[in-house]
Parts: C-alpha cells; sequence; structure tokens
C-alpha cells in the first residue's frame, strides 16, 4: 500500500499542508496522515505511520525535509525502511521527478539532495542568527511575541472546566509545556 506523509512546522501553513495532501493523493497515496510539527521535535502523526507501515509499503513524501533537517536523520529513516521493506517515494514539486529508494540511482540521489538540504538549512540558520545579532546590536531585536502568555484567561478557563492539559494545548494550537507554564503563572 502507498502510504502518504504531511508535514508543515507551523499550524499557520495551511495551504502549503494541503497542497502537499493534494499532491499525495494525485500520485495515488491511500492514506495520508498530515501534522503542523517541527522536524526536530516530537511527530505524533509520524510516529503513528511509522508503526502501520509493513513490509511492500512505500511511504511517500512532497520532499525531503518533510521527514528530516539532517542527513543523518533522514538516512536512519531511511535504514529504518529498508529493513522492514518498506520503499520511500519522494516527490518533486518542479520537475515531476520522484526518488525511489527501491533503486541504486534513487539512493544516492537521496543522500546527495538530503546533503545539500542540510548544508542550505545551516546556512539560512548561520545568515539569521548574524541578522538577530545586527538587530540586537542596533537595538531593534526584542524576540519572539509570547503566543501561549497572551492565551494565559482562556487556559486557565479550560482548565476550570476541566479540559486535561493535552486537550487544552491541542484545542489552542500551543505546547503542553507552554500550558503548564500558564497555569503555573496564574
Amino acid at each position: 500500500m502507498q502510504w502518504g506523509y504531511a508535514r508543515t512546522s507551523s499550524a499557520e501553513q495551511v495551504a502549503g499542508l494541503e497542497e502537499q495532501v493534494k499532491t499525495l493523493e494525485a500520485v495515488g497515496c491511500r492514506k495520508v496522515y498530515r501534522e503542523h510539527a517541527s522536524a526536530v521535535g516530537h511527530r505524533e502523526q509520524f510516529d503513528r505511520l511509522m508503526e502501520r507501515l509493513e513490509e511492500g509499503d512505500i511511504l511517500t513524501v512532497c520532499k525531503a525535509d518533510r521527514l528530516a533537517r539532517s542527513i543523518g536523520k533522514l538516512l536512519n529513516i531511511v535504514e529504518e525502511l529498508e529493513q522492514r521493506g518498506v520503499a520511500l517515494m519522494i516527490l518533486d514539486f518542479n520537475k515531476g521527478d520522484s526518488i525511489d529508494t527501491r533503486t541504486p540511482t534513487g539512493k544516492l540521489m537521496l543522500t546527495l539532495m538530503g546533503g545539500f538540504a542540510e548544508f542550505e538549512r545551516g546556512m539560512m540558520l548561520e545568515r539569521q542568527k548574524a541578522g538577530i545579532e545586527k538587530a540586537r546590536r542596533d537595538g531593534k531585536y526584542k524576540g519572539r511575541k509570547p503566543t501561549a502568555m497572551s492565551k494565559c484567561d482562556t487556559i486557565t478557563k479550560l482548565d476550570a472546566e476541566g479540559l486535561t492539559r493535552p486537550a487544552i494545548a491541542a484545542r489552542l494550537q500551543i505546547s503542553e509545556r507552554s500550558v503548564y507554564r500558564a497555569l503555573r503563572l496564574s
């Protein structure tokens, strides 16, 4: 069976997630797991998908960075899939080409693309860090506005209604840690 996995880093990227889902369904994925989660954090839907995959299945994603941000982590996922007899298909939005890890060429291309993606991410983080340092020196950087703390009243109200911490976090699209922090401070 062909399975799909679609991921964006934040809930604000709804259009990007829906575009991935449409693409995955168009290439034949019968079930698409989707989530808003960082590639470096816990990914509940990805873990559920990995539990369901069986020998002969194909895991399909639109881009390699939907699975992992580092080549090491990506190759670990590929190795786990290979050991279980599961193929990985990575689609390319630009040319309609794909990488199929069932072939030696596909494995080579995956390794090269993963290396380039990791390099690109590292360069982006370096530029971002330099920009933040300059903004701090210029007195323009205040940091990210704390989104969860602006929802303190709502968190307290939902807690009083008897909702669990995980349910509050899911409803408000914030982390459980933020829920605990807000309740501790209120």
